[in-house]
Formats: C-alpha cells, sequence, structure tokens
C-alpha cells in the first residue's frame, strides 16, 4: 500500500501525527526502551474505532523494525556473551507467550498498582544511586549470569506478553541491577532480547491478521529513522545520557500507571 492509498483511508493529520510519534518512539526506544509508552497511545488516540489487538499488532510491527535495527547499531560497538544472550532470549521468548495466555486468567486492573509501587521505588532508587549504570559493578560467574539472566528473561518476558509498555526499560535495569552491566551494554542486550519477545507477539497476532500492514510499514519507516539517530547518540553519549533518559521514561510510566489506578478508584 503507498502513500496515496493510505491518505485515502487515513486523514494527512492522522498519517503525519503518527508519523512523528513513531519516529520519537523509535529514538526513545533505541536509547532505553519505553518507546511504546509513546507509540502505542498514538494509535489509540487516533484509531479509536479500531479493535486494540489490531493496534497492538501495527505497533509491534513498527516496534520491532526499529529495535531490529538498534540491535544492529549497538552490535558493531559491543561484543555479546552470546551463551549468555540466547539463554536470557530464550526465557524471555517463552515467558512472553505464558504473559499472552495469563491476560484472560488475571484481571490486568489488579496488578496496576502493584507495577505502580515498584515503578516509584525504581525512579527513587535510580536517582539516589548516582553510580549506577556507570561502569561495570560486578564480576560474577557465567553460570551464575545465566541464571540470573533467565529469572530476568521470564519475569520481564512475562510482563511483555501481560501488559508491554516499557519491557526494554524493565530489561536494561534488570541487566544493570542483577548483572552489574554499564547502561550501554544493558541497552545493547536488551534490544536483542526485546526482538525477541515482540517476535513471539508478533507470532499470534499475524496469525490472527490483527495488524494493519500499510500503516505498520509507514510507522516502521519513521521508527527505524528515530532509531538509527537514538543508538547513534546513546553510544556516542555513554552511560550518563542512557540512565538520564531512562529515569525519564521511569516516570513517564509511572504517570501513566498512577492516571490508570486513579480512574480505577474513581
Amino acid at each position: 500500500m503507498g502513500f496515496v492509498e493510505l491518505s485515502s483511508d487515513y486523514s494527512l493529520w492522522i498519517l503525519i501525527s503518527l508519523s512523528l510519534f513513531a519516529f520519537v518512539a523509535g529514538f526513545i526506544d533505541s536509547v532505553v526502551g519505553g518507546g511504546g509508552l509513546i507509540q502505542l497511545p498514538a494509535l489509540l488516540i487516533n484509531l479509536p474505532n479500531q479493535p486494540l489487538p489490531t493496534l497492538f499488532g501495527t505497533n509491534k510491527i513498527a516496534a520491532l523494525s526499529g529495535t531490529s535495527i538498534a540491535a544492529i547499531q549497538y552490535s558493531r560497538r559491543i561484543k555479546y556473551n552470546l551463551p549468555l544472550l540466547f539463554v536470557i532470549s530464550a526465557s524471555a521468548f517463552a515467558a512472553s507467550f505464558m504473559g499472552a495466555r495469563a491476560v484472560s486468567l488475571i484481571r490486568v486492573d489488579t496488578l496496576k498498582p502493584i507495577i505502580l509501587v515498584i515503578l516509584i521505588l525504581i525512579a527513587i532508587y535510580t536517582f539516589l544511586k548516582k553510580d549506577l549504570g556507570s561502569v561495570e559493578s560486578k564480576q560474577i560467574t557465567l553460570q551464575k549470569q545465566m541464571l540470573f539472566g533467565s529469572l530476568i528473561g521470564l519475569v520481564v518476558g512475562f510482563y511483555d506478553g501481560f501488559f508491554g509498555p516499557g519491557t526494554g526499560s524493565f530489561f536494561v535495569l534488570g541487566f544493570v541491577v542483577v548483572l552489574g552491566f554499564e547502561f550501554v551494554k544493558a541497552s545493547a542486550y536488551a534490544k536483542i532480547v526485546n526482538c525477541m519477545t515482540n517476535i513471539s507477539a508478533l507470532v499470534v497476532f499475524i496469525r490472527q491478521g490483527n495488524f494493519l500492514l500499510g500503516l505498520a510499514f509507514l510507522m516502521a519507516v519513521f521508527n527505524i529513522a528515530g532509531s538509527v539517530i537514538g543508538s547513534r547518540i546513546a553510544l556516542h553519549k555513554g552511560n550518563r545520557f542512557i540512565k538520564s533518559i531512562f529515569l525519564a521514561v521511569v516516570i513517564l510510566m509511572i504517570l501513566r500507571y498512577g492516571y490508570d489506578v486513579w480512574q480505577m478508584m474513581r
């Protein structure tokens, strides 16, 4: 589907709006994750009559495109431990399926207050710990890294299948705090693992036909553009820059979940 066909189905304002939000989402996601906090609400606001699964699938296609490009950018500067990366990715891939299935068994709203409290604690911890992620802080054996890494993959992968927004940021935090990575390395690993969780979710959406292909491709182009710029800036500016963006994304998540909890209490 070309731009002419898209412009006949959607207003010019919608196309411009979604393109800009996709660019910003790609930029933020390439640095520290959390692009879904921007891109998905933009879809929900601009296309209120579309089914939620269709918007989720469209968002995942665009997000995966940008995240994949960011992963390539990081791989040129960061040397991955492939066995460790495989273990984390495999556990996250499997857990995202379990999380998606659990949506029908557990009410999502019941867990939002817990997530809100966790996010507030994360923000406080990140702000107070000035040297967090500035250098490699822990030297643990590869066996322990694989064990803890697989646990991170299971927990955050399940969250991605169950909720979704901010998954990349949770991966970054886990890799920094638990595995002792510095922020640039943590973000590089998070890109690969997040690609796996996105693919696992997309398998379901595509099989069900829940996506808007033309719109997804348009947003993917702008998401990739933002991703290229964001990953290059992150690699150039380093850990301090990534930590600042990470804290901003956590605050954005607090506002999002805080609003949801406030709506529940009304």
